[in-house]
């Protein structure tokens, strides 16, 4: 057994190319202790991700050593690495909806009595693991019906329960409110207390702050040092990130108010299977401000956006957009009325993977004159000007403007999204999760384009799981509960993360007369 204080991992002069010629890794040297909770921090495109997918066996290096305990060693593949105690909480939950948790935690090691599944074993399994660490969920309850915290928890356990010793958490806290990330942090210092190796992967550096005791820094594929947390502050952490000054709190101007760019009355949304997500919400959000939207997961914000930029019908209720009943109008419609989307998930709805940089920035200006000429003929000269001009002005890292985008980091693909939704000069900007997964170098950009479009005038309709960024960004503020709103608060500057968090949790609701405030 390892002993406390021990190198438990080491990955020495990692490098990685892939095929297409992409350096991911240029020579990263990465070394965890035995029972530390250790951060891996980087600018998008730094290199964390695909550093971690080697160490849990999804990548190979082109060069450099992995060693586990002081043995040299291949990690071949996940199942090899789950054989080795190196566990993985990806961001993007990996749990099948349909099944219990106990079915969930035990998928792929079922203990067995003759051919079927020993349930009651099972269920002892589960039971004893999760009162050990203190991770209480409800074992029968489907993973459909659990909050994001919960689930996060069932990640966690399930990775436990597997045998891992080193656990990567990426992203943990993306989609938790204050109170479950405070009960997180709590969870995984018992955890490291009792000798299990963490390592950490976040943007949000005050969390780093928090909870780690070392830190590795990289740089465009390259380490930049390994740091004892209490001896660096977040600005130092941020200048080595990306090597430059980052504010990390943006000063803001007084808004200045127009007149009601968005007019929700009486919204009803119901999905697929007729559940009803948005039950008769009404809100105003105005020209010259930044109206921002709080909620846990689930609780009626993805519908709202869906329904705000004609990707879902409403079933009740109307909407109307810088004037005009949107009910009727296409997405193209809608866009042509100079309103822009940045979708809550880039990958699945905000690119076409397949396609060049270029052709995702200019995907919705196909049929412009200034890149289409008669029939279908392109003006390729226009177009590749145009895509020099958006990796330039929002400074996209990458090889070329033909490589695919799907090639790129996150933090690169959310700026291409964005070169396409702002460079259509919009009046509108309906912005889901802009920064969710982006450096602080990316985030600070994104930020202050999203506040320079609120004092140009325009709309800037902000829903986002991170409250520091709701609260430093957003004018006026509603929370969503349950598919209502549950609170509205006209002044941000008053209201703190916690204020903010028992309402998203359900533990707080408004009277009836504060919340239709918002609808004046």
């Amino acid at each position: 057994m390892a002993v406390p204080g021990t190198e438990i991992l080491r990955m020495e002069h990692i490098r990685k190319v892939y095929s297409n010629g992409v350096v991911a890794n240029s020579d990263i040297t990465f070394a965890v202790n035995h029972g530390e909770i250790h951060a891996l921090s980087g600018e998008n495109g730094a290199g964390k991700t695909t550093l971690m997918k080697m160490l849990f066996g999804e990548e190979q290096p082109t060069r450099g050593d992995i060693y586990i305990n002081g043995e040299k060693t291949v990690i071949a593949s996940p199942t090899a690495a789950i054989r080795m105690g190196i566990g993985m909480v990806h961001q993007h939950f990996m749990l099948v909806p349909s099944l219990t948790v106990i079915e969930n935690m035990i998928l792929g090691m079922e203990p067995r009595k003759g051919l079927i599944i020993d349930q009651k074993l099972a269920e002892r399994q589960v039971a004893e693991i999760s009162e050990k660490y203190n991770l209480i969920v409800p074992p029968h309850a489907k993973v459909q019906d659990l909050t994001v915290g919960q689930k996060q928890k069932v990640e966690i356990l399930k990775a436990l329960l597997h045998g891992a010793k080193i656990m990567i958490l990426d992203e943990p806290t993306a989609v938790l409110t204050p109170q479950e990330t405070r009960e997180l942090f709590h969870e995984l210092k018992i955890l490291r207390d009792s000798g299990y190796t963490i390592i950490f992967i976040s943007h949000k550096l005050n969390e780093v702050r928090e909870l780690c005791d070392r830190i590795t820094i990289i740089r465009r594929g390259q380490t930049m040092g390994v740091y004892d947390v209490k001896d660096v502050d977040e600005e130092e952490i941020s200048h080595l990130m990306v090597g430059r000054d980052v504010a990390l709190h943006l000063e803001k101007k007084p808004a200045h108010q127009g007149e009601a760019a968005i007019e929700v009355e009486g919204l009803t949304v119901r999905n697929i299977i007729g559940q009803k997500k948005l039950d008769g919400i009404s809100f105003r959000a105005m020209r010259g401000e930044v109206f921002g939207v709080a909620g846990v997961e689930g609780n009626g914000q993805t519908e709202l956006v869906e329904a705000l930029s004609r990707n879902m019908d409403f079933h009740g209720g109307s909407i109307r957009i810088l004037g005009k009943d949107i009910s009727g109008m296409s997405i193209r419609q809608l866009r042509a009325q100079k309103v822009s989307h940045i979708p809550e998930d880039r990958m699945t709805t905000g690119i076409a993977g397949a396609l060049s940089i270029t052709e995702n920035a200019m995907a919705d200006k196909s049929y412009n004159p200034e890149f289409c000429g008669k029939g279908t003929l392109l003006r390729k000269k226009n177009i590749k000007a145009y895509g020099q001009k958006m990796v330039e002005r929002y400074h996209i890292f990458c090889k070329d403007l033909d490589v695919a985008i799907s090639s790129l980091s996150g933090g690169n693909i959310q700026k291409v999204v964005l070169a396409r939704e702002l460079s259509s000069d919009p009046e509108v900007i309906i912005a889901d999760q802009p920064t969710r997964g982006v450096d602080v170098g990316a985030t600070e950009f994104i930020r202050k384009e999203l506040l320079r479009l609120r004092d140009e005038g325009k709309c800037v309709f902000l829903v986002s799981s991170d409250l520091n960024e709701l609260l430093g960004l957003a004018d006026r503020l509603i929370v969503l509960c349950g598919g209502k709103i549950a609170a509205y608060f006209p002044d941000t500057t008053a209201i703190t993360e916690d204020d903010v968090g028992q309402y998203m949790l359900g533990l707080d609701r408004q009277s009836e007369q504060e919340i239709a405030e918002v609808t004046k």
